[in-house]
């Protein structure tokens, strides 16, 4: 019988909750003070990245900070169009990302990037926003705002099988 390892979704989730533990208990011990703020200063960072949730749960929190609905038309026009650089979101997780993509640059494969598809997308905020950090930069050569990542998962979400 193979022995069976917690999936990376169940330790960031154990992460969370040790780290949001700590902080609960820095602040309520007696010695609060200059403890707990270095405790909440170093951890709370920590627990933002390590958060997990929904796809739902995401595209609520950047339309949130965009202040607008998110436009799934307009996440499809901004993830199959080039921005005056050399690729598009497309160009690695073709123009309908249901299916297995390619990176343009290396050939390596891609899993489907709608949630629908994949159910582990946009499961972690970390990594979403490592990869939307590094995608946005090489399609339109900044970091995207989040009305432009809350339209793209809006579009994403409405793709289904």
């Amino acid at each position: 019988m193979m022995p069976t390892f917690p999936s990376s979704l169940h330790r960031l989730r154990l992460i969370t909750g040790r780290i949001a533990g700590c902080i609960t208990a820095s602040l309520t011990t007696p010695h609060t003070g200059l403890v707990a703020s270095l405790v909440t200063a170093c951890c709370l960072p920590l627990a933002a990245h390590a958060q997990t949730g929904t796809p739902a749960q995401l595209l609520a929190t950047y339309s949130q900070q965009a202040g607008t609905r998110p436009d799934a038309s307009k996440g499809q026009q901004f993830f199959t169009s080039k921005h005056g650089r050399e690729w598009a979101c497309a160009s690695c997780h073709g123009t309908k990302p249901t299916g297995e993509g390619q990176h343009a640059a290396t050939g390596r494969s891609i899993r489907p990037l709608a949630p629908a598809f994949n159910p582990e997308r946009f499961t972690d905020t970390a990594k979403t926003e490592k990869w939307f950090r590094r995608n946005c930069n090489d399609v339109v050569g900044r970091e995207c705002t989040p009305a432009e990542r809350a339209d793209v998962l809006a579009w994403l979400l409405t793709l289904k099988p």
